[in-house]
């Protein structure tokens, strides 16, 4: 690499910590900025979810009956079915996970081999090998290897939240597509929580909850940004240097 690559690169790098260092600068002092309402469609890129479905078909009214065909009640309730309507859903997280490894392998070798005689050529023998050298064990090998190894994991997760979801998809089967976030700001620290999944109607209770075991393909987001998330995190320099540095 040229000088002129190695002052441009050097200039590029100095730019973007510069950029980075400046947008944190100006932050000191100043809780962090709370994000805008927005559509939860677009929470994920607003991508509409598709997922193999049942032939559907349309089923003949009947006249004069008080069932309507296709209908999933009797009654109409205000629970979440359609585009827009909000259902709450409780996260309830009390996971633990206990593993313990432990493996040993010792194995020992041994090889002797004697010469007591050699064709009569014994004393040619002894006079090739150093003073005082026999020819008796001529041969003696012995090997020994242990192996051990052990490892441990240990680990709990309980996490207690509750967060109001939108529905932003009706698929053909009748399940519902939810997505939710949430931002509270407690001093200088903002905590995030978003939820997105699919859900069945007929889970909703009739206060209009579900629970996030109940929501298929969900993905649950908890963290947060402000000053106490930036001072656990690693610096950048570091974060590359650990990156880039192969021992």
């Amino acid at each position: 690499m040229n000088l002129l690559m190695r002052i441009l690169l050097i200039t590029a790098l100095v730019s973007a910590s510069a950029c980075s260092s400046f947008g944190r600068i100006k932050d000191i002092g100043q809780a962090p900025d709370m994000a805008p309402t927005e559509n939860p469609a677009a929470l994920y890129g607003g991508r509409e979810v598709a997922l193999p479905m049942p032939a559907t078909y349309e089923q003949p009214r009947q006249s004069n009956s008080l069932w309507r065909p296709g209908a999933r009640a009797f009654f109409k309730d205000q629970r979440a079915r359609r585009r827009g309507d909000i259902v709450t859903i409780v996260i309830d997280i009390d996971d633990r996970a206990r593993l313990d490894n432990k493996s040993e392998r010792t194995r020992t070798n041994a090889e002797a081999a004697d010469v007591p005689a050699f064709g009569g050529f014994e004393q040619s023998l002894t006079n090739l090998l150093p003073t005082g050298a026999s020819p008796s064990p001529l041969v003696d090998l012995s090997s020994q290897s242990t192996t051990r190894g052990e490892g441990s994991v240990d680990r709990r997760e309980d996490v207690e939240l509750t967060i109001a979801a939108i529905v932003t998809q009706v698929l053909p089967n009748g399940n519902l597509v939810v997505a939710g976030k949430q931002e509270v700001r407690v001093n200088f620290e903002l905590r995030e929580l978003t939820v997105t999944g699919i859900i069945r109607p007929e889970d909703i209770s009739n206060a209009n909850r579900i629970n996030h075991t109940q929501i298929a393909e969900a993905r649950i987001s908890y963290g947060g940004r402000g000053q106490l998330t930036d001072v656990q995190q690693a610096r950048y320099g570091q974060q590359l240097y650990d990156i880039l540095f192969p021992f």
